[in-house]
């Protein structure tokens, strides 16, 4: 029987725009003893550490931890794209299940540069190669940024097969403003109208405005898993579990769909959510609590769809009934998402992490959604990976 992997300790940086951030080993360090501090423990009890970032050298893992401590332990640095911070995370609980180890340290971070998203290496094939072949086929648009492409694609594939409007792409980025205001780690904290977001510069005409971006930033978050037994033994908090989690990547409808949405990953966040409802024997109408990949407006929306919220075509109608937040069916993105926080790849993971754990704890504040025992966490990254956590009270 696996052992049960328990969030003893969670800890956040308020992310930061780049160029006004502290070094990457100063924030992953501070990341890191909030979520110590916060479990009740020492850096010395980790036995290994998973480090998540994607723009860093090799080992920037351990410049991040040695100022913590140099301990010995192994340090994996890991790098899957966006769903990198979720990716230590599974490899933190896979190794607190298994028994190799009773106390591992998930960690992301991420320093940033202005400006759009872009590769480092182009002396060499790009692993979105076949990616950017398909994006040119089905919507051209090549003097747009990658992401931009991928996920304003993504959204105008939904308004041409459901007949979504614009506006509803804007209600979600309006809806996130506003959860957003509650939260004091959040990075845009201003309430947008969704006339805000409308009128917000056109960045392709018809499909997405400036607003419905997030930004690029810089910060880290980090999660202690532990073992019951170790909890026991240092009597460390045993209140929230994971109680399902899936990882998938792209199968060949990535491509052989010609659609947009599944370039993006939505048949990956299908086959995981489907995954994990069945792991833990519950199923999207029993979810309280919901952190997604909201990148852009577009990918939350799509999602919606994708962990079965609602049911395909049916987004726009969700989100007019008010079910994407407080007094509707699930409150998607409390902490104001990635369109309010910003998105620090490594690190945004983990941040979501820290968010339904408070969130499960009744400690999220003027966030709180009343009663949460359950909830959902989605980490998408291009290339491609998914991650979805599903979390309980124990």
């Amino acid at each position: 029987m696996l052992n049960k992997a328990f969030i003893a300790g969670v800890g956040m940086v308020p992310f930061v725009k780049p160029g006004a951030n502290a070094p990457y080993p100063t924030m992953a360090a501070q990341a890191v003893q909030l979520a110590l501090a916060d479990a009740g423990t020492a850096y010395g009890e980790v036995q290994q550490a998973y480090a998540g970032y994607v723009y860093g050298d090799s080992t920037a893992g351990q410049k991040a931890l040695y100022g913590v401590g140099m301990t010995g332990i192994p340090i994996v640095n890991v790098n899957n794209n966006c769903s990198t911070g979720s990716t230590a995370l599974f490899l933190a609980r896979q190794a607190v299940e298994s028994g190799a180890v009773d106390c591992v340290l998930a960690l992301g971070f991420e320093q940033m540069n202005p400006g759009a998203i872009g590769t480092m290496f182009n002396d060499r094939p790009s692993p979105f190669e076949d990616f950017d072949r398909e994006a040119a086929a089905l919507v051209g648009m090549p003097e747009l940024p990658l992401a931009l492409r991928y996920f304003g694609g993504a959204g105008q594939s939904h308004m041409q097969k459901y007949g979504t409007p614009l506006e509803s792409f804007a209600k979600v980025r309006a809806k996130a403003s506003r959860h957003a205001a509650r939260n004091p780690l959040a990075l845009l904290r201003k309430e947008l109208s969704v006339d805000d977001v409308m009128k917000a510069p056109m960045l392709w005409p018809g499909v997405l405005t400036r607003l419905m971006a997030c930004p690029p930033t810089c910060g880290s978050a980090a999660a202690l898993l532990v073992s019951e037994a170790f909890a026991k033994r240092h009597g460390l908090r045993t209140d929230v579990f994971i109680a399902a989690q899936a990882m998938t990547t792209d199968k060949p409808d990535a491509f052989e769909s010609h659609d947009m949405m599944n370039l993006v990953g939505y048949s990956m966040t299908e086959a995981a959510a489907q995954r994990v409802y069945k792991q833990a024997g519950v199923g999207p109408e029993d979810l309280d609590v919901v952190e997604l990949h909201d990148c852009f407006a577009q990918n939350e929306l799509i999602t919606y769809e994708a962990l079965g919220l609602c049911a395909p075509g049916e987004a726009a109608a969700f989100i007019d009934a008010g079910d994407n937040t407080y007094g509707g069916q699930v409150v998607t993105n409390p902490s104001g998402g990635l369109l309010s926080k910003g998105h620090p790849l490594g690190a945004t993971g983990l941040a979501q992490c820290y968010e339904l754990t408070h969130q499960l704890r009744g400690t999220a504040e003027q966030r709180q959604v009343p009663g949460a025992r359950t909830a959902l966490q989605h980490n998408l990254g291009l290339g491609g990976a998914c991650v979805v956590t599903l979390y309980q009270v124990a």
